[in-house]
């Protein structure tokens, strides 16, 4: 079985198709994902998405999101933490999509670069207050995101979309997070990325779409096609099969194996996983 570890179902490009998408992703072999908010406003969303679909979900605030949060936005986060594990809802398995990016120039400002900082950190400590994991977003911003783990240790979680130093990699791995592979893996010119992939010790994969974004190599256009009228096809966990089986052939070992693996390693840093997974996976 394929677990998907980070997947927007509730995103726009989706919308009327994401039952549609998730049958077809389940008939190609993937039998979990994971929906991690990115903003307050979809709270709700991914919830109800993760229990329609049989699946699970993160909260938290995004940090291309923080330029419009409000500081109540974490005053809220909170309560839906605690209100989610006062219910015994065994479907949120962690606080995320958290993290820092150091990508887009308008978050490199000193205001915008402030304040998702002090999100991250904020985020952080209640991941710790509720004894949950994290789903990291990072972008350039590897060291600055350990930093902040150096002083608020969380119980482990998932790097999504890593992209670092080997050195990086490993403070990583060492902080108790598995490390996220998806369709940027699945471009010949992504040499580091292949590296990690076929260089880390399978114990530190997980796989992941994060659809409708980052599309492997099959699904891209350029941008002059697209003026010619070429769209871009849509990536959704329909795709994770053929992401894990390039995997699988990058580090020489059968794809069953690879997705016996990168399951048992999304279970083991998000315990919260077992509840729903121990059939499916014969934990």
């Amino acid at each position: 079985m394929l677990i998907d570890t980070h997947c927007h179902i509730d995103a726009a490009e989706l919308a009327g198709h994401a039952a549609a998408l998730r049958t077809q992703a389940a008939l190609g072999g993937v039998g979990h994902c994971i929906y991690p908010a990115v903003e307050v406003a979809n709270f709700a969303a991914v919830r109800d998405m993760a229990h329609a679909l049989g699946d699970s979900y993160a909260l938290g605030i995004h940090p291309l999101f923080t330029p419009q949060a409000a500081d109540e936005d974490l005053d809220r986060l909170d309560q839906a933490l605690a209100d989610a594990l006062r219910s015994g809802d065994t479907r949120l398995v962690a606080v995320g999509e958290i993290g820092l990016d150091y990508f887009v120039p308008a978050m490199l400002t000193f205001d915008a670069r402030a304040k998702q900082e002090r999100f991250y950190r904020a985020q952080l400590k209640l991941a710790r207050k509720h004894g949950l994991p994290v789903i990291l977003h990072v972008r350039r911003s590897a060291d600055q995101l350990l930093a902040g783990l150096n002083d608020m240790a969380v119980s482990g979680g998932i790097a999504h979309a890593f992209n670092g130093s080997d050195q990086q990699a490993q403070r990583m791995v060492q902080r108790g997070l598995a490390l996220g592979f998806g369709g940027a893996v699945t471009y010949e010119r992504a040499t580091q990325l292949r590296h990690l992939c076929t260089t880390l010790p399978a114990s530190a994969l997980v796989l992941e779409t994060d659809a409708p974004d980052m599309p492997p190599h099959w699904l891209y256009t350029t941008a002059a096609q697209r003026l010619a009228g070429v769209p871009q096809g849509v990536n959704s966990s329909a795709q994770l099969p053929r992401i894990a089986q390039l995997v699988a052939q990058l580090r020489g070992v059968d794809v069953a194996e690879l997705a016996s693996s990168t399951s048992a390693n999304a279970v083991r840093v998000l315990p919260r996983l077992s509840v729903l997974l121990n059939d499916q996976i014969g934990l």
